[in-house]
């Protein structure tokens, strides 16, 4: 075999998917959000990278990938299947793009090989009755110390503030403006910049936070959790320990629904306005797929509507 076939050989065995996944991985990440960032790498290291990478990436095909997809789609983490296949196609094309690999990503190919994710809604009470309920359920919650003031404090701001409860959690004290009453974060799924206004009494409740426990990283710490926020869990374990079924009722995304029913059916709030606190994407003359200040006055006022309209159902119904 002559030098330059050995050289070029060797060349193609060196360069496995694992190293060029940390190549794509260290251009990729540069401008992410922490969180997307720490997903996609979670997502590497315990579902891509044990089968695939030892394998030369010049030569992997639809037969090595779909394995590795299947077995994930086995222990039921459907979202992560689809994920986990756009991040093997970023490999593939980022070895493709440095001339590590020529030929083409087979990851389209795999479509109809895998079942269909079918999504599923979150429970979610949108009766005034059944809010009014949940919301007097949290009060008592937190009356009768069953959780700690950090978890009654999500608890309180999240109906109000109907972000997703992962967001809530995360809430650093430098993202948090009480003088102007605003909160203001990137967005995990998609890392762009959202703006939450808050409401006069998701202010009281953030300061008197703030003056009990002063302002470290986190709004919300873990105590069990050394220099973390409070688990991913927390906010259903709670409604479940209040009596709620998560599975059935009300579960900690469903504030999200709960304020997009009642803010439209209720209180008369346009479509557009709600989507975009909610941080949907909702493409507007121009194509821009979200403003992350487009209608801020009126949602602010929106904010403080709906944090009133939260008080009369907490008395009323």
């Amino acid at each position: 075999m002559k030098k330059a076939e050995k050289s070029a050989e060797r060349e193609q065995r060196d360069n496995t998917f694992g190293r060029v996944a940390e190549e794509w991985f260290e251009v990729w990440q540069a401008g992410k959000a922490l969180g997307t960032v720490g997903h996609t790498r979670s997502r590497l290291d315990r579902f891509i990278l044990p089968t695939l990478g030892s394998l030369p990436v010049a030569t992997i095909g639809a037969a090595n990938i779909l394995p590795v997809l299947e077995a994930i789609q086995a222990n039921g983490f459907l979202e992560t299947v689809k994920r986990a296949k756009v991040n093997i196609s970023q490999v593939l094309q980022h070895a493709i793009a440095t001339g590590k690999r020529e030929l083409a990503d087979p990851c389209p190919y795999l479509k109809n090989a895998l079942k269909t994710h079918t999504v599923q809604h979150q429970p979610a009470f949108t009766a005034p009755e059944d809010v009014g309920r949940l919301l007097r359920a949290i009060d008592s919650h937190a009356v009768n110390l069953r959780a700690s003031a950090f978890v009654s404090a999500a608890l309180k701001l999240l109906p109000m503030l109907f972000c997703r409860p992962g967001e809530l959690i995360a809430m650093r004290w430098v993202d948090v403006d009480l003088e102007r009453a605003e909160w203001c974060y990137t967005i995990s799924k998609t890392g762009t910049e959202h703006h939450v206004p808050l409401a006069r009494q998701a202010v009281e409740i953030l300061k008197s936070l703030k003056e009990e426990y002063g302002a470290g990283e986190f709004v919300f710490p873990s105590r069990s959790r050394g220099g973390r926020h409070l688990s991913n869990m927390t906010i259903n374990r709670a409604l479940q320990d209040m009596g709620i079924d998560t599975r059935k009722e009300h579960t900690a995304h469903g504030f999200r629904s709960m304020a997009r029913t009642l803010l439209a059916e209720r209180l008369g709030w346009s479509p557009e306005v709600i989507e975009h606190q909610l941080a949907h994407r909702v493409p507007d003359s121009l194509g821009t797929a979200y403003n992350r200040t487009k209608y801020l006055d009126q949602r602010r006022e929106m904010m403080q509507a709906w944090a009133d309209y939260l008080d009369q159902l907490r008395i009323n119904q």
